[in-house]
């Protein structure tokens, strides 16, 4: 679909808009001035987010479902397309870089995803004092990157937007993160860019297998120059290819074992950074995998499938003991356990991409939305919290749900969410998962479904411990300006606007998935008629093991 103007590149490049606005707004001098300036900041963030909300609510509502994408250029819709850099070398011959975006079915999720998520976060942004100019000005960039990266179809655009994301997220969990903010921000660093180094490596490789950056290309075979490196079928040097572009979008899922940076990096990010970071930043891996590596080297999806399969099993079973563990004495850290509930729910996209059936991938691609939206929820309701008390221990509160009966509500909405609900968005995602997997992978589904047990006693023993029994002595009596009592005022105005909305997506689309199944049907059914030749829809009780 075309537009008379490039509705991409606006709702990529807007917030660097933002960010140039807020750059050029003066801090003022005294107290004042400095607060005035603050809430400029602020609220010219909203806007520029909001903004940009619009504009994916614009594309969501002219996207033709019909159109299937993932391999085929002419179905790619709100299309943007020319030669970026264009160099002539006498050994290498011509390189042509495309700044080439474009969406389908399986990226106008995402693109909503990150509006929405980003839009509700910038208000829990508001909690920040120190170096706001700052602040408000990595969160931007951020928000280019992220957009960039679902709306990229050119390989070394693709790689630029997943770097650009890289350095404000860095400086946002090391500058305004927790008391171990550093180490946090560092460990991130080194495994983002260990994966990165990886996926620059294949890039090259496949510029030189393919004579071109372009993503759609790279899935025709007809393209791919004889005696290159990753040229054939089943060769070693596509099995490492694969393996080298699956372990760079693994560390980003984040994937058993490549997952260990999660949770320090959830910890001590500030509350709006862990929305994004388990709201957005997670998906692209997933996204990534689908995008590029799966389409790729089919050939080496088909034959790792059931290695896929299992890494996502894992990772449901081991993130959901790891959540349930939060809650043993000295470990009881509240935004820990949806850490690692993120490292287990995103086990589930992996599980049923490697299904290679239309149902899995389209549970997968729907958990990734309706994970980035329950999760989000989760850390703003933890934010909610810690503000109050400057605590996250979950055996430090007790009773709450007759002082905070309006944040215990709301609370309800998102745990049951999480734990897949019927009537709740988690529930269909999830069921539509089991669907594809089971028909492949029968055994590691039924144990994947211990996540889901696993999954409703963290999740309900932590709605007890906070919510119900006895009161904390912390919490009794009125809020001591001096700190040596905590504060128990109920969620407010500006919190309710954040989570909300939230809340309504969450619900409706339990009601009503079919709006977002359908944008997404014709290209995920594309995608499975591409991949069948090469791997496995079907067969024995062990799924192929």
């Amino acid at each position: 679909m075309s537009f008379n103007f490039p509705i991409l590149s606006w709702i990529t490049f807007l917030p660097i808009i933002g960010m140039i606005a807020i750059l050029l707004i003066p801090t003022g001098k005294d107290e004042n001035a400095k607060k005035r300036s603050h809430l400029i900041f602020r609220w010219t963030t909203v806007a520029t987010t909001f903004i940009q909300l619009i504009l994916a609510v614009i594309i969501y509502m002219n996207y033709n479902p019909a159109m299937k994408g993932i391999t085929d250029v002419n179905t790619f819709q709100f299309v943007e397309k020319f030669t970026w850099i264009k160099a002539a070398f006498p050994m290498v011959g011509e390189i042509k870089i495309e700044y080439f975006l474009g969406l389908d079915g399986m990226s106008v999720p995402m693109v909503l995803l990150t509006a929405i998520v980003v839009f509700v976060a910038s208000f829990t942004s508001f909690g920040i004092s120190k170096q706001v100019k700052g602040y408000f000005m990595m969160y931007l960039l951020l928000d280019t990157g992220m957009m960039g990266v679902f709306g990229a179809l050119d390989f070394f655009l693709f790689y630029v937007f997943w770097e650009v994301m890289l350095l404000p997220m860095y400086f946002l969990i090391g500058i305004w993160g927790g008391p171990r903010k550093e180490y946090a921000a560092i460990k991130f660093f080194i495994y983002t860019l260990l994966g990165s180094v990886f996926m620059l490596l294949v890039m090259i490789g496949l510029y030189f297998t393919f004579g071109t950056f372009n993503l759609i290309e790279m899935t025709n075979a007809t393209k791919i120059i004889q005696g290159s490196i990753f040229s054939g079928l089943d060769t070693n040097w596509r099995y490492i290819g694969f393996i080298a572009l699956f372990i760079g979008f693994a560390i980003k899922v984040p994937a058993f074992p490549f997952h260990t940076w999660l949770p320090d990096a959830h910890v001590e990010a500030p509350t709006a950074i862990s929305v994004i970071l388990a709201g957005v930043l997670l998906k692209m891996g997933a996204y990534g995998m689908l995008r590029i590596a799966f389409p790729i080297f089919p050939d080496s999806v088909g034959y790792f499938q059931y290695l896929i399969a299992l890494i996502g099993t894992i990772s449901i079973v081991y993130g959901a003991l790891c959540a349930l563990g939060q809650h043993k004495v000295g470990k009881r850290d509240f935004k820990k356990m949806i850490a690692y509930s993120s490292v287990s729910h995103m086990g589930y996209v992996l599980l049923g991409m490697a299904s290679m059936r239309p149902e899995g991938i389209s549970g997968a691609i729907f958990q990734m939305f309706n994970h980035g939206t329950i999760t989000a929820m989760l850390f703003m309701i933890v934010g909610v919290i810690y503000d109050r008390s400057h605590t996250r221990g979950l055996d430090e509160f007790g009773g709450l749900a007759n002082k905070m009966p309006i944040y215990t509500g709301v609370m309800a909405i998102a745990f049951f969410a999480a734990i897949g609900l019927p009537g709740m968005s988690g529930f269909i995602s999830e069921a539509f998962i089991f669907l594809g997997s089971f028909q492949t992978f029968p055994v590691l589904t039924i144990i994947s479904g211990l996540g889901i047990v696993l999954g409703a006693a963290y999740m309900l023993w932590a709605l007890q411990r906070v919510f119900f029994g006895k009161e904390n002595e912390k919490w009794a009596g009125p809020w001591d300006p001096t700190h040596t009592k905590y504060k128990t005022d109920d969620i407010n105005g500006l919190e309710l606007t954040a989570l909300v909305p939230l809340a309504i997506i969450i619900i409706y689309l339990g009601i009503n998935p079919g709006p977002m199944i359908d944008i997404m049907s014709a290209s995920v059914n594309h995608f499975v008629d591409y991949m069948q030749p090469f791997v496995k829809i079907g067969g024995s009780l062990l799924g192929g093991m």
